[in-house]
């Protein structure tokens, strides 16, 4: 029995170790598998390596030990000669020379408005009406009382001149026509008042009828027929704002004023053009009117008022615009693109385009940057009829070979670029 438990023990040791791997078989499954990653990492490291040097040797270049082989195609811009414009852009906001805000000035019931909402209306066209009866039977108990006392003026002055007659004659005393002559003076004051009674219920009466005292466009509407006003009240009736001519309100920086006045003391008119918000569109054109008489303190800016005709209504009662003002204008500028100018920190260049012996090539050429207007800018530095480059910056080099392109090459924002 023990002889055969022991056979068994020695075959189930036996089958166990037949089973189990070598110890040493995990180790070298484990040493492949760092061997392939590491050999696909220097693989992967050498890929980027050599793309990087191809792109350096083949590629476009800025900068650096980069340079551009081959041909680089270019949009040609030609200085020219001409003018450019001295402008200062600010903020303004349109200002109508008058805006009529109405209320009333007696007491009654609105019987009829006249107007629309938006409409434009002329001096002395009607807008509302009030309730005129109360003041037409005031004025004539005024009519009555000034008609009774001028026939009571008449007749004592009728009495006066029989009261002379008779003291010629000495048929009366002194005293009696004396006293006839101040009677008449009486009168007269009576009447005198009468008469302002009347003028002043008819001044009353006109108030029942509201017409317009300015040219202009009509507010929203703020009162209906059957609602009662009152009069001196600070409840607003209709506004009238006059839109043509109008003006625009800007500012200018102190230190840009003395040549704003150098301009307006030698009587020349300064043109103000106005523009929409994004700057995009061209509003009105217009003339400096008026200089604020000071410089306010806090923002170190004077105001200015620049008058428009505003014929097509562009210009809107307190419409926020942008403005420019043409201070001088600068004659015999070599002009370029704005976007053929490149910079270097607070150095400017260009492309200039040079013919050699395989045809042309960009050639570096620093210039001093000036006034900018409506995408040209002034430079000093070339002349006019110079060929500069103006696109594929990011491609160009100084002494790259280049082509003139047929078609328009977008151009790309312009970057620092070391010359």
């Amino acid at each position: 029995m023990d002889a055969q438990s022991s056979a068994s023990r020695d075959e189930f040791a036996n089958r166990s170790a037949a089973e189990e791997p070598p110890p040493s078989e995990p180790h070298r499954r484990h040493w492949w598998v760092w061997v392939l990653v590491l050999l696909a990492f220097g693989l992967l490291f050498y890929w980027v390596l050599h793309r990087q040097s191809k792109s350096e040797a083949a590629g476009p270049g800025r900068g650096g030990g980069r340079h551009f082989a081959g041909i680089v195609p270019v949009t040609i811009a030609t200085a020219h000669s001409g003018s450019v414009g001295v402008y200062d852009d600010a903020i303004g906001t349109v200002t109508p020379l008058n805006t009529v805000s109405i209320n009333a000035q007696v007491t009654g019931v609105v019987t009829a408005v006249h107007y629309r909402e938006g409409q434009m209306v002329r001096k002395g066209d009607p807008l509302i009406d009030i309730d005129p009866r109360q003041f037409q039977a005031q004025l004539q108990q005024a009519q009555g009382l000034l008609e009774r006392d001028q026939n009571a003026l008449a007749q004592a002055k009728m009495d006066l001149e029989r009261y002379k007659v008779a003291w010629s004659k000495n048929a009366i005393p002194r005293q009696t026509l004396e006293d006839q002559e101040k009677i008449v003076a009486q009168d007269e004051g009576t009447v005198k008042n009468d008469e302002g009674s009347v003028q002043y219920y008819q001044v009353q009466l006109g108030y029942c009828h509201i017409t317009s005292p300015i040219t202009g466009k009509v507010g929203l509407r703020m009162v209906d027929p059957g609602n009662l006003v009152t009069a001196n009240s600070t409840t607003t009736l209709v506004v009238v704002t006059q839109m043509q001519p109008t003006t625009v309100v800007f500012t200018v920086a102190e230190d840009s004023l003395p040549a704003v006045l150098e301009q307006t003391r030698s009587g020349k008119p300064l043109r103000v053009d106005t523009y929409d918000r994004a700057q995009d569109g061209h509003l009105a054109q217009g003339k400096l009117k008026s200089i604020d008489n000071l410089i306010d303190t806090t923002t170190g800016t004077v105001k200015l008022r620049a008058e428009f005709d505003n014929k097509d209504a562009m210009l809107y009662p307190n419409q926020f615009v942008n403005t420019r003002l043409l201070v001088k204008t600068l004659d015999n500028q070599v002009l370029i693109p704005s976007s053929a100018i490149q910079h270097n920190g607070n150095q400017d260049f260009v492309y200039l385009i040079e013919k050699d012996a395989k045809g042309e090539k960009a050639v570096q050429r620093t210039v001093k940057a000036g006034v900018s207007d409506h995408g040209e800018t002034a430079v000093q530095g070339i002349k006019a009829g110079d060929d500069v480059a103006d696109s594929s910056f990011e491609k160009l080099q100084n002494g790259s070979q280049v082509t003139r392109s047929k078609v328009q090459i977008p151009n790309t924002p312009p970057e620092s670029t070391a010359p």
